[in-house]
Formats: structure tokens, sequence, C-alpha cells
């Protein structure tokens, strides 16, 4: 029980007028919360305040550890050497982690990775891995340690006990309209990344139609706040700011982006999705000590060209008793039953995409869920076939929707349809990275 040394309207009412809240009254309202000895009103109260007055950066950093120390606080010294994490705030077809876990662990550093699971238009990369058959997701500490030590990485699903206080609070927000608050979003993410234990932190904030932050300068914003967050509490963080306009990659949907995230690795996947692999995994490394970006660029590159980032893959799934065969050649990927070919009804350009709509177009399929009990289908999904700036005839196709279930269909087309939008001119070229924001600032590119 939380021994009472404040009274919460006093706190409410301090943060109301635009007070910041030391660290003994921000422990005492976590704690009291997680002891639930503070009733859900109070707390929505204090929420709603933060939502209009915000917090000062160090109040913010102090409110995000006493979240992390609210549940287990993982401990990474039993694996040898620098260990990296990345986290991304979620998007359409985002497979980076699958790409870059092995890149690193290739190049010699470690990624203790625990991933979380898809909801709504977002993706997970724990629903993608568990796509393979046989792969599990969940390891007791000591073998998740072991293999990360023996092999250079692992990716896991989320401990229950990270943070606890986050599942609380977002509860909360998610009924009392301060879910949209960039302190309470940056202290969410950041709670369950510094109980994770890595000693280096790189974020890609996504900002457009399938991201959460709909604009650059939230989502800057958003990143600034996350980087203050890590550097803070000691951990070595960086953030891009990245376009989520258009599904990352060409492939939608479970499976088919463990079948994609392998192209990239053998050496021949998506130009772009090839490129944010490389530029993330180097940025990582450069964060480990591990040399200059020029010098980590071209390590990267190399172990991709020489297939030890794909063996380093290969061997993460076997070790957490994934079947391979299909890894190791494409071809033996399994399909879905249904593969409806949607086609231009008319000429011109693509001159823009609704990713959230494409995202929830997969979802009516069965690649995602609307509630965290949804069943997923792992085959289903969506391959796009033509993308912004793409020039199409009538008639060509434009995307091949996967299912298992030809009632799923016409829903998800007509979703998927009302999407794009066409011209009969070209849009201009898509520019995939906004800004790097690191301890010094943010720089925009």
């Amino acid at each position: 029980m939380v021994k009472k040394h404040f009274r919460m309207v006093d706190i409410i009412a301090k943060k109301r007028d635009g007070g910041e809240l030391s660290t003994e009254e921000i422990k005492y309202f976590i704690d009291g919360c997680v002891a639930k000895i503070i009733p859900d009103y109070q707390i929505s109260a204090l929420l709603m305040a933060i939502y209009f007055r915000g917090m000062t950066d160090p109040e913010l950093a102090e409110f995000t550890l006493a979240m992390a120390h609210s549940g287990e606080m993982v401990d990474l010294s039993g694996i040898e050497g620098i260990k990296v994490d990345k986290h991304s705030t979620g998007g359409v077809g985002d497979k980076f982690t699958m790409g870059i876990a092995p890149i690193v662990a290739a190049c010699g550093v470690k990624m203790a990775k625990m991933s979380g699971r898809g909801l709504g238009h977002t993706g997970g990369t724990v629903d993608k891995l568990e796509s393979i058959p046989g792969y599990c997701t969940t390891l007791e500490r000591d073998a998740f340690f072991k293999q990360v030590n023996e092999i250079g990485v692992s990716v896991i699903g989320q401990s229950g006990n990270l943070a606890p206080a986050d599942k609380i609070l977002y509860a909360i927000r998610d009924v009392s309209g301060s879910v949209p608050s960039i302190p309470l979003i940056a202290s969410s993410i950041m709670s369950k990344k510094l109980a994770a234990g890595a000693d280096c932190i790189l974020l890609d904030v996504k900002c457009g139609s399938g991201a959460f932050m709909k604009n650059e300068a939230d989502a800057t914003t958003l990143a600034e706040k996350m980087v203050n967050i890590g550097e803070h509490n000691g951990r070595r963080t960086m953030a891009f700011v990245t376009n989520m306009d258009v599904p990352i990659g060409n492939k939608i949907g479970n499976s088919l982006e463990v079948q994609e995230i392998v192209e990239v690795l053998k050496g021949h996947g998506p130009a772009a999705l090839t490129r944010g692999c490389v530029e993330l995994s180097a940025t990582l490394l450069v964060m480990a000590g591990k040399g200059t970006i020029d010098e980590c660029t071209a390590m990267v590159n190399q172990c991709i060209s020489d297939g030890s980032a794909l063996q380093k893959f290969i061997d993460m799934v076997k070790a957490q008793g994934g079947d391979t065969t299909a890894l190791e050649d494409n071809s033996k990927f399994p399909v879905a039953p249904i593969c409806y070919e949607l086609k231009s009804p008319a000429d011109g350009y693509i001159s823009s995409m609704d990713a959230e709509a494409i995202g929830n177009a997969s979802t009516l399929l069965g690649a995602g869920r609307e509630t965290m009990d949804s069943v997923i289908d792992p085959l289903a999904g969506i391959v796009l076939c033509k993308k912004t700036g793409d020039m199409v005839e009538k008639g060509d196709v434009l995307a091949k929707l996967h299912t298992s279930s030809e009632e799923l269909v016409e829903p998800a087309a007509e979703r998927y349809m009302d999407a794009l939008t066409f011209s009969q001119y070209k849009p201009p070229a898509i520019k995939l990275v906004y800004a790097v924001v690191d301890k010094n600032g943010v720089r925009k590119l």
C-alpha cells in the first residue's frame, strides 16, 4: 500500500494552474495508480490537466521513469556488450525491425528486442514473426539471454509486467479524450523502452496518413520529447521522423511481410525498404560505437551482400523453434487460397494514397485485429503493384488482395480504391525522411 503524503486534489490543481510536479508528487501518483488507491476520476482529471498544460522536459523524464519503475525493469547486464533497441510509432507495412535486428547482429551488435502486437491499421512485429510456423515469441529470461549472447539477436513479445502503469493510464486516456497528448504519448512509449533495458534506443517516428501523428511538426515534437526522456535517463537516444503517407515496401500482411524482408536480406528487396533498413541499421551501429556513419553503412551493405544478415535471421528463427524452409527458398512461402486482382478504372498517375485506409483494407481481409482478441489470418494481406507516383493505364493491376474468405474481398477492395487519388499529372517525389533528432537538436533533411 502506498503511504499517503499528498492529496490528489492538490496535485491536480497544481498542474491545472501550470505548475511543475515534483519527483515525489509524480511517484505518489504513479504508485497510487498501480496500487489502485487513486480513483479513475482523479487520474482522468490529472491526465486532462497534463493534456492542456503540458510538462517540462525534466518533469516528463521523471514521470516516464516512474512509469518504467512501476513494474519489471529488465536488467540486460547478463548479455555481453552494448545492447541496442529500435522502436517504431506504428505504420502500414512497417517490417523494419525484422530486417534491422539480424543486420545489426551480423555486424557484431547485440539486439535483445521485445516487440508488441498490432492493433487496427498498424501491424505488430510479434504477429509477423508468429506467421512463421513454430516461431516462439515467449522465452524464459535465461533462454533469452543465452540466445542473444550466442547468436546476437532475439525478438520476443513484451513482458506482461513491463510498465503496468502505462496500461492503466492508457485505458483511462482512451475513454477520457487525452490520447493525443504529446507528453503522454512520449511517456507511454519511452516507459516501456526504459524498462526493456537497452543501452541505445533508436526511434522511428512516423507522420502522415498512416501514422498516429498526422503532420511533421507534431511528429518532430514527439521525437524531441522522447529523445530528451532517453538522454535524461542515461540512454543514448536518437529519432528519425519518417513519411507514413505511403505503405512501407510492397507487401502488407504478416507472412507477406516476412517474405518481403527476406527479399531485402537476400539483396533484392524494394529500393526504399532496403534503404530504410540500411540507414536505420547503420545509425544503430554508430550509436553502439562501431564507427562513422560511412563505415557502418559499408558494414551493413557487406553483411547483406555476403549473406550473413540473412543467415543471422535464419539462426534466430531456428533457435526460437521456427520452420526456416521458406526463408531459404522464397517459393515455399504459403499463400492464401484467394488472390483477387484489383484493376485500375482509368488512366492516370496515382497522386496520393491514404495509408491508414489501406492498412484498414488489409485488416478487413484478415491481416489485422480490431480488438486484442481478434484472430489474425497470417496469410491475408495486400501486395501493392502500383504506388504513389506510378503511371497506370485502365485495366492495370493496382494491388492483389490475399484472403481466406471470398466475402471479405468486396469491402476490402472498396476501402482500397477509396484510398487512392488519381491525377493526369505526375506528383512530386516523396520524401522518406523529414528529420533526424538527437541530444543536440533537430536536423531537417
